[in-house]
């Protein structure tokens, strides 16, 4: 069938003359309120496959990914989908499923999994065959999709056939997207998708950390490749082959008229002549869209000047010695009573406080100032939503509280009913239409895999399975970013290197907008600019000790955004991963931040991943250090920004533990994180609890993990871990208090019940225990503060809630996804609370606080704190904790925590009730091995 048939009927409809009032009016291609999606497909003739013969998981892998494999649509599909909610092939036909796990999961069986996941077995079953396309004509390639989700199946007889059949699949699924992220990692997004606030302030994120010339990014492909040796030549051939592939659809789909439709609604097309282009991909644009992926989950660090202020506000408060015991126990570097994923008693040392820090450059008080990114505002660009926007993009950047996102529970074979491992395990990545993520199955020489890639970037699968075993990531979070002080010299824009005066680098990047039918915005232009140095990017300014100075931050990845490439080859390489050993191999050439997993059908292995400089002896990670060749990473060098790193065997890393766990927790003894609130509560305890008693018991199997899984996303950790203690000093005497009297019976009543944010019934949209639930999300601020500030001052406090935020409830709005992301709980202050309230009770408390804080210690007094605190949350009303936004009406409390598919284009899709738990999850349970 020729490349440029349209996968569906509806894909042949043509763009009316006319667009709708409503559309012209709405706003498609705001990101994290809405970025911009590509929906579009491809049909064929129907043909069978028989199962591969090359699947050793016995028919027992399964994954889901919603809302729905297919993320292209043309422009005729978005208006039907605008005016009467109907939906392209595959849209969203992963939704359901995904969704009713929450209601369904308690009564769940081995043989019922695939009610709510999807058969992940190789290869497509005679008679499922949707459709079988030949992507340009080629001989040596062949792309089939099923018809329960559309996935592709990539089967070539030739290596650059094979990855140009899976560049064609990715255009055909996610073209849109693509497009949309290349722009947003050169920092170009407002001048292509619209000039939004919320794109303002997404193109600033990212660019700020990363502000590569188009030099800097072949560079990277170039350094990357090289130093790989055969296997880089081969990557390098693979992404060339990847990139014809695109290129081949968007010719077809630009000839056949079947290309995304918002390229006409961001006027890049015209919908009458089909006058504009959809520009060619090239190779520097996969390192664009790498460094947007792996500053979003892969790349711990920073925050060592907010570190620095907290504890200069510490030691205001309480003198130097003292304040800096309160701001240590605060840090909780290394916590006894964390979770770990490593939890046998291994340790693994880094990043620990020195005994006597050397090269500590901390900012002289009120010195510090941010430095700016954005000038020469013009027309929308200088209103304030635009300023607020690029304000929360700074924060966001330069902030060491990274949302991770991602969960994995993996038990050893000892412990499973079969004998075989279990693995239930996948990336939070938020949700989209379309999702970032995509699916497909990839069978060619030297390539074996099936599982989900980022958009653009699937020339290999980087989460899934391979023929005999499965693998999968959470964002881990250690420290390899650090700031340093440069001196200034000469003037602001001129810094010492090695006591020579060197100019800074100056990169600027000028976008401009004007309004289009997907986004109305008024017309508007800006200019970004960014000083670099040989440290990094200028993040702050600041004097130190009287001296100017600048504060740069240096990424260990910064410049090397496509290394990683060479470890997911090898994780797609049948013939490379064989054992828990070749998987910890490959992945130790990835060079973010995450933790790996693995099972096959007798093994279980973990990895943590990412370049960890060795920093030179009496290095505090945790703060500023003077740009001094005694400071810098042991064998830095600044052209190619390379080092010396950790080697393998520091990694926290195991074999065949009992179990593992990991929720973005505290990797191992000794093993300190860049974010801060690793401590005695954490969300990873969620699963801890659960696994472990599964584990305890033995013979667990896949519906039973599963479960725990499930469980463990619709808890409350504050309900769960924290709320009975503050509950015990509450009923420490009488509460005779009418109001505090009914709130109390309320929040028990809860607590007995399990503490889940649950519906009544599969979609009643009504939480049980929806009373109890409004009254702890209006609390928790509320008691948090009471607890807090009398003891540690306005400013302190402030300065603590700058290094690890308070709350992270459903309802909130956070994350790179904004509110209803699902994930949450990651960052908040529970652990303080429960060590603090176990402190008052005179519970045995390890790595406590430096002091007791609520009522100073005082068991009444404490209890009058809470008392008079949760009087005041009980009096707020439903509206009030849940205020409404551009999804929900005000006191809507079930749609507040909702789970929203943000529209990244013009398909919209029904909201689902509140899960904390992966987009793309697998469960898996191999039968054999090779």
């Amino acid at each position: 069938m020729p490349p440029s048939t349209p996968r569906t009927t509806s894909d042949r409809l043509r763009t009316p003359r006319r667009f709708p009032k409503f559309l012209k009016a709405a706003s498609l291609c705001v990101l994290i309120a809405g970025l911009l999606s590509p929906l579009s497909r491809a049909a064929a003739a129907d043909t069978s496959t028989a199962a591969a013969a090359n699947d050793y998981c016995g028919g027992q892998c399964s994954d889901i990914l919603p809302p729905g494999e297919n993320g292209n649509a043309t422009l005729a599909q978005i208006l039907l989908n605008q005016a009467f909610g109907t939906q392209p092939s595959h849209a969203e036909d992963q939704l359901g499923l995904y969704g009713n796990l929450a209601s369904g999961y308690s009564t769940l069986t081995d043989a019922k999994i695939n009610d709510f996941f999807n058969d992940s077995s190789f290869g497509v079953a005679s008679g499922q065959v949707e459709s079988t396309t030949k992507p340009g004509n080629r001989t040596d390639v062949t792309i089939v999709r099923d018809k329960k989700t559309g996935v592709p199946h990539i089967t070539g007889t030739t290596r650059y056939g094979t990855e140009y059949g899976a560049g064609y699949a990715a255009a055909q699924d996610r073209l849109w997207l693509m497009d949309v992220f290349r722009h947003v990692g050169r920092g170009q997004l407002t001048s292509f998708a619209g000039g939004a606030a919320s794109n303002q302030g997404l193109e600033q994120e990212f660019w700020r950390n990363a502000p590569y010339t188009e030099a800097d990014l072949q560079a990277q492909i170039d350094e990357a490749t090289s130093r790989a040796g055969a296997r880089g030549a081969q990557a390098l051939t693979d992404a060339n082959a990847y990139i014809d592939g695109i290129n081949a659809y968007i010719d077809a789909s630009d000839s056949g008229r079947y290309f995304p439709g918002e390229y006409v609604l961001t006027g890049h097309k015209d919908s009458i002549t089909n006058a504009g282009t959809i520009d060619h991909f090239k190779l520097t644009d996969l390192v664009a869209l790498a460094s947007v992926i792996g500053s979003l989950f892969g790349s711990g660090g920073g925050g060592e000047v907010n570190n620095a202020l907290s504890l200069l506000a510490a030691q205001n408060q309480y003198g130097v010695t003292e304040g800096t015991k309160v701001w240590e126990s605060f840090r909780e570097r290394n916590d006894p009573e964390a979770a770990l994923t490593v939890h046998d008693g291994q340790s693994f040392p880094y990043a620990a406080k020195p005994d006597s820090p050397q090269g500590e450059a901390l900012p002289d008080a009120g010195s510090v100032t941010q430095e700016p990114l954005v000038y020469d505002r013009t027309g929308s660009a200088a209103t304030a939503s635009a300023t607020s926007a690029s304000a929360t993009a700074a924060k966001t950047s330069l902030t060491s509280a990274k949302r991770g996102m991602s969960n994995a529970l993996v038990v050893s074979g000892k412990y499973t009913a079969s004998g075989h491992p279990i693995a239930v395990f996948g990336p939070q990545t938020g949700y989209f239409a379309p999702q970032l993520l995509m699916l497909q199955e990839i069978q060619g020489p030297g390539l074996s895999a099936r599982g989900a890639s980022f958009a653009g970037l699937s020339m290999y699968v980087e989460l899934g399975r391979g023929q005999d075993y499965s693998w999968s990531a959470t964002t881990s979070g250690q420290d390899i970013i650090d700031t340093y002080a440069v001196e200034l010299c000469q003037d602001d824009y001129h810094y010492l290197y090695h006591g020579t005066c060197t100019a800074m680098d100056k990169v600027e990047r000028t976008n401009s907008w004007k309004p289009t039918t997907a986004d109305g915005t008024a017309a508007g232009s800006y200019r970004m600019q960014v000083y670099r140095t040989k440290y990094g990017p200028v993040e702050y300014r600041a004097t130190v000790g009287g001296k100017k100075v600048a504060y740069t931050t240096l990424r260990s990845s910064y410049l090397h955004e496509a290394d990683s490439i060479i470890g997911f080859q090898m994780l797609n390489d049948p013939d490379f991963v064989k054992s828990p050993a070749t998987f910890q191999s490959a992945v130790q050439n990835i060079n973010y931040t995450f933790n790996w997993f693995y099972a096959d059908s007798a093994h279980t292995a973990y990895y943590n991943s990412g370049d960890n400089p060795v920093r030179a002896s009496g290095v505090d990670a945790e703060f500023p250090v003077w740009a001094q060749a005694a400071y810098e990473w042991q064998n830095w060098d600044p052209a190619t920004n390379t080092a010396t790193y950790t080697p393998a065997s520091a990694h926290p890393n195991s074999v065949d533990q009992d179990y593992y766990i990991s929720w973005n927790n505290k990797q191992a003894k000794d093993y300190t994180t860049a974010s801060w609130g690793d401590g005695s509560v954490h969300r990873g305890d969620l699963l801890e609890d659960r696994v472990s008693k599964l584990v305890a018991a033995g013979g667990v199997t896949r519906s039973a993990l599963v479960k725990a899984m499930a469980d463990a996303s619709l808890a409350d950790l504050r309900a769960e871990d924290v709320l009975p203690d503050l509950l015990k000093v509450v009923n420490s005497s009488p509460v005779t208090d009418s109001t505090a009297a009914a709130a109390v019976s309320k929040l028990s009543a809860w607590v007995t019940a399990g503490a889940k944010r649950k519906e009544t019934s599969s979609g009643s949209h009504t939480y049980a225990d929806a009373d109890a639930i409004r009254i702890l999300d209006a609390w928790w601020p509320l008691l948090v503060k009471a607890e807090f500030q009398p003891g540690l001052g306005s400013d302190l406090y402030t300065a603590f809630g700058n290094n690890l935020p308070m709350d992270e409830a459903p309802s909130a709005g956070h994350g790179p996804t904004g509110s209803h992301a699902g994930s949450s709980f990651q960052f908040g202050w529970w652990s303080y609370v429960d060590k603090d309230i176990r402190s008052v009770l005179g519970e045995s408390v390890q790595g406590g606080l430096s002091r007791t804080y609520c009522g100073a210690g005082s068991l009444s007094a404490c209890r009058d704190a809470l008392i008079g605190s949760l009087k005041e949350a009980a009096g707020k009303s439903a509206s009030t904790v849940y205020p409404g936004d551009d999804q929900c009406s005000a006191g809507d409390q079930w749609c507040a925590d909702s789970i929203v598919q943000r529209t990244l284009g013009g398909i919209k899709h029904g909201k689902i009730t509140w899960q904390n738990r992966p987009t793309f999850q697998q469960v898996v349970e191999y039968t054999s091995h090779r």
